[in-house]
């Protein structure tokens, strides 16, 4: 969607008003401009919260895609509101027509301090808004924690309102969103995980000042310019990660949710092409992959597609996993899916796999066992035109193993 559209269907959205059926509910339906501070980081971002009966729903947003809430409930001011899918809650109270609580992040640290008001359309006061909308590299000033030396920074923008997303090795913010004021855009990004507030200054040379929550400023320039100039280029994800030995087959053997173990020599994966992907529940660029993966599983499961997923969880969803259980039904997964260990672990557990620090990872494994090849992370809708061609490439990997035919399973296992 162009940020154009996005635009009109948030105004669009936020005309739409609930209909209460209680006395206690007006003040509560509708669209909310919401922040949460994460790591002394305000980030605003935009959620809509809607009444039916007793009945309370809250949706977040990541560009046109929308996570919504499991149950909810809104009684004498007191707000309170569940994600299942993502293990996390909010409770808020109402105070002359604002909310104060705290969001809840199940295992996932300390909850964060939520405010909201009723949204409230704003023209944008700037008259020259300056156009940042293409494609921009990042270019680090020094390596990130995944040995990357520059990020993709994909903007598109409809005057002064601009969508944003920045795109590393394992997956991308999700979109940002936000105006032009005082010089710079202040965009934010929260859909029930990863939290983020990204400030793009112009610089007088054509330039950007790209500064991620309290990160050091990072400068970016227009992909063709980095080209130009020689710049470090954003790391291939599909080299990224690989197999200490692509001739040995990729073993693996784990418990499902009832406890059994599950392995890959088991009868059900010989001779077919597997999928392995590396995730996580708690994973938000895993919640972007794996619509992708129940597509392609319901697609392509009658001509020998398995798809098995090593779910590493922390260690309270390893006790109770109630988190996964919800995460499976809500992307109606029917695939395998294995819990292996806590996220630490999965190098330890997978030991040949080599650079396996992206949560997801995806292996993809031939008819005779062997690892083909490998994607790290997951490029979601934000990254456009980077998120299609990674389905498309990953679609062309499934396709080929798919025809080609087993030259010999002996010893392979």
């Amino acid at each position: 969607m162009t940020a154009k559209g996005l635009v009109a269907a948030a105004i669009a959205a936020a005309a739409w008003t609930i209909q209460p059926a209680a006395a206690q509910t007006p003040s509560i339906g509708g669209m909310w401009d919401a922040t949460v501070t994460a790591g002394g980081v305000e980030v605003p971002f935009r959620m809509q919260i809607a009444a039916s009966g007793a009945s309370i729903t809250g949706t977040f947003f990541n560009g046109d895609e929308k996570m919504s809430s499991s149950a909810g409930t809104f009684d004498h001011g007191a707000l309170s509101i569940e994600w299942d899918a993502l293990g996390t809650k909010l409770d808020a109270t109402v105070k002359d027509g604002e909310l104060d609580g705290l969001y809840s992040r199940g295992g996932r640290g300390a909850p964060l301090p939520f405010h909201a008001k009723k949204f409230v359309a704003a023209a944008v006061a700037d008259a020259k808004v300056p156009s940042i909308a293409g494609l921009w590299v990042m270019n680090l000033p020094k390596k990130s924690s995944k040995g990357e030396d520059a990020w993709q920074l994909i903007v598109r923008q409809s005057g002064g309102e601009v969508s944003a997303a920045i795109l590393r090795v394992d997956g991308d913010t999700g979109t940002l969103t936000g105006t032009y004021r005082d010089g710079k855009f202040v965009l934010g990004h929260f859909s029930g995980a990863r939290p983020a507030r990204v400030e793009i200054t112009p610089q007088a040379d054509g330039s950007l000042l790209v500064v991620e929550n309290r990160n050091a400023p990072v400068p970016a320039v227009r992909d063709d310019q980095a080209k130009a100039k020689g710049l470090p280029q954003p790391t291939d994800p599909t080299r990224f990660t690989s197999v200490t030995d692509p001739g040995e087959p990729f073993r693996w053997s784990f418990p499902d949710l009832t406890g059994k173990i599950v392995s890959n020599t088991d009868p059900q994966f010989r001779g077919k092409v597997v999928i392995v992907d590396i995730a996580g529940s708690w994973c938000p660029n895993c919640h972007d992959e794996t619509p992708f993966l129940v597509d392609l599983y319901r697609k392509y499961h009658d001509r020998g597609l398995e798809i098995v997923a090593l779910s590493f969880e922390e260690a309270a969803q390893l006790k109770n996993p109630t988190r996964l259980k919800a995460f499976i039904k809500h992307y109606g997964i029917t695939y395998t899916v294995l819990v292996p260990g806590e996220p630490k672990e999965a190098s330890a557990l997978l030991p040949q796999a080599v650079n396996l620090n992206s949560f997801p990872t995806t292996f993809f494994v031939g008819r005779d066992g062997r690892v083909k090849s490998a994607h790290a992370g997951f490029p979601g809708k934000a990254s456009g035109k980077f998120h299609e061609e990674a389905k498309q490439e990953m679609t062309r990997t499934v396709e080929q193993l798919l025809s080609e035919r087993v030259q010999s399973l002996a010893g392979n296992r």
